[in-house]
């Protein structure tokens, strides 16, 4: 398999790199698209980590008039259930496993990996690392849901994995009853889930990036 092409950017370029946070991106963006997001973290110096931000694949979307966009896979139904493409969601999370293959080829160890998701990317995130051969740090979903929950075929490896779940409480393109569910399905599955929620719409605030820069240093400490 190829590897996806991606943005890659160090949280401390002068000192040696010690964990990987491989964060997935939404429908229709790209892997700049949290970029951004690495220095807003302001995470200290000496927790030196590599931000890999994959680029999706452009492919035809059904809700959207077959219209070709970058995703990690189709959605055929803008219902509040969302039917998607489960194959290529699959796909899209194999996808991921090759990334964490390479950031263990180039040292890291597997159990300072984390891997985060915005919407879309969430729910490609949350198949990838609980289905990874390797133990992993932590899961981050922003925004997102779990529509592989109930076929998924979790390996030991991860199945304490903790998880961080953040929705917001007005949006209207993924509802936070869908978020919800998936802490639901989560803990239900035995994992350690953290749940957030912020006044704001589908997106990321002010506040929600604090949480999230702590959060990481907590789990790579």
């Amino acid at each position: 398999m190829s590897l996806l092409p991606s943005v890659e950017l160090l949280s401390s370029p002068n000192v040696d790199v010690s964990a990987s946070v491989i964060w997935l991106h939404g429908l229709g963006a790209d892997g700049h698209d949290f970029a951004s997001l690495a220095p807003a973290l302001q995470l200290p110096k000496e927790l030196s980590i590599r931000f890999v931000f994959p680029h999706a694949p452009s492919i035809p979307v059904s809700i959207n008039g077959g219209f070709v966009m970058p995703a990690w896979y189709d959605i055929q139904e803008l219902s509040i259930e969302r039917k998607v493409d489960r194959v290529q969601l699959m796909q899209s999370a194999a996808a991921v496993h090759a990334l964490i293959d390479r950031e263990i080829e180039r040292g890291v160890d597997s159990r300072r990996i984390i891997l985060a998701g915005f919407s879309q990317g969430g729910a490609v995130i949350l198949e990838a690392a609980l289905t990874c051969v390797h133990p992993l740090a932590a899961a981050l979903s922003l925004s997102s849901y779990f529509p592989t929950a109930d076929g998924i075929k979790p390996r030991e490896q991860n199945s304490q994995l903790p998880v961080f779940v953040c929705h917001g409480s007005r949006d209207n393109v993924v509802n936070e009853s869908l978020g919800l569910a998936a802490v639901e399905s989560l803990k239900a599955m035995g994992h350690s889930v953290r749940y957030e929620r912020y006044p704001m719409e589908h997106a990321v605030c002010p506040q929600q990036v604090d949480d999230i820069s702590k959060w990481l240093q907590e789990v790579l400490a």
